[in-house]
């Protein structure tokens, strides 16, 4: 989107009207990630429209369950290019969960494969295997070696990804907050960018929502550092509620219209309307 000279502000129309601005990209705040392929496809024709209209708002795309390894090479490069072309960084998901069972030259094989089609983030997830902290580390590290910028995703749920129904999510259990704060405060000082905060267990298949949790993990670390999955309107809306315009969020890309309208206070439900706002010093 074209910038008004010397402002950072992207263009819009009706400019009279007063919205909560937007930090030009690339922004250390207000993050937003959207989900690329899975649940729909969504390819280059697509994504044109989407970044012709939202591209401002978009800060990352997730690829989710591996989808990029069923397409064919030239779509993936098509959609990575595309996304750079609207300084829109591009990640994996968190897919190297399924190559870890295959081993270490399946790893290394993996990266750079996501180097040579140029993605710029690994998500490091493990929410349906068991991996060490160190092991995680080690990844961590490799990643970055690799030129690409490290996102562990840390949570409470076990078994969380891919849609497990809520009855068998119930059945696994959570673990400590304790222990996932932990392991991200070690992730972070070992390098990671930022840490994805799984919403399973927190807002997602769990009744009541998990509201401590994002708190303890804000109180530790702020939230610069921090992601939180909130593929839901009533998630994001809650986080924007709570936490103002300024917190990250992954959304699903047909949810990067409402999600924004919320960031920028010209829209919402009853409990927003009107109550999402910003302050800057007068010029």
């Amino acid at each position: 989107m074209k910038t008004r000279s010397g402002s950072g502000k992207a263009e819009r129309s009706f400019p009279f009207l007063r919205i909560n601005e937007r930090e030009a990209k690339p922004r250390k705040h207000g993050l937003t990630e959207i989900r690329g392929p899975y649940y729909s496809v969504v390819g280059r024709r697509y994504l044109e429209d989407l970044f012709e209209t939202m591209g401002n708002y978009v800060d990352s795309l997730k690829f989710a369950g591996g989808s990029f390894t069923i397409m064919p090479e030239r779509a993936v490069r098509d959609i990575v290019d595309l996304c750079h072309k609207h300084e829109v960084l591009v990640s994996t998901g968190g897919f190297i969960e399924h190559v870890l069972a295959q081993g270490g030259e399946a790893v290394r094989q993996y990266l750079a494969e996501c180097k040579k089609l140029g993605f710029d983030i690994v998500e490091i997830s493990a929410g349906f295997v068991s991996i060490p902290t160190d092991d995680w580390l080690r990844l961590i590290e490799f990643v970055r070696k690799s030129g690409l910028k490290a996102k562990p995703e840390v949570g409470i749920q076990f078994g969380a990804g891919g849609a497990t129904a809520a009855a068998e999510l119930e059945a696994e259990g959570t673990r400590d907050p304790s222990w996932a704060i932990a392991q991200a405060k070690r992730f972070l000082d070992a390098g990671a960018d930022i840490i994805m905060i799984e919403s399973e267990g927190i807002t997602e298949n769990v009744n009541p929502w998990r509201t401590e949790v994002p708190a303890r993990f804000i109180n530790e670390f702020g939230m610069e550092k921090l992601m939180f999955e909130a593929a839901d309107p009533d998630v994001f809306a809650w986080y924007i509620k709570n936490y103002a315009v300024d917190v990250n969020l992954f959304v699903d890309h047909s949810q990067i219209v409402q999600l924004e309208c919320l960031r920028a206070g010209i829209w919402g439900t009853k409990s927003l309307w009107g109550r999402v706002v910003t302050y800057k010093e007068p010029d």
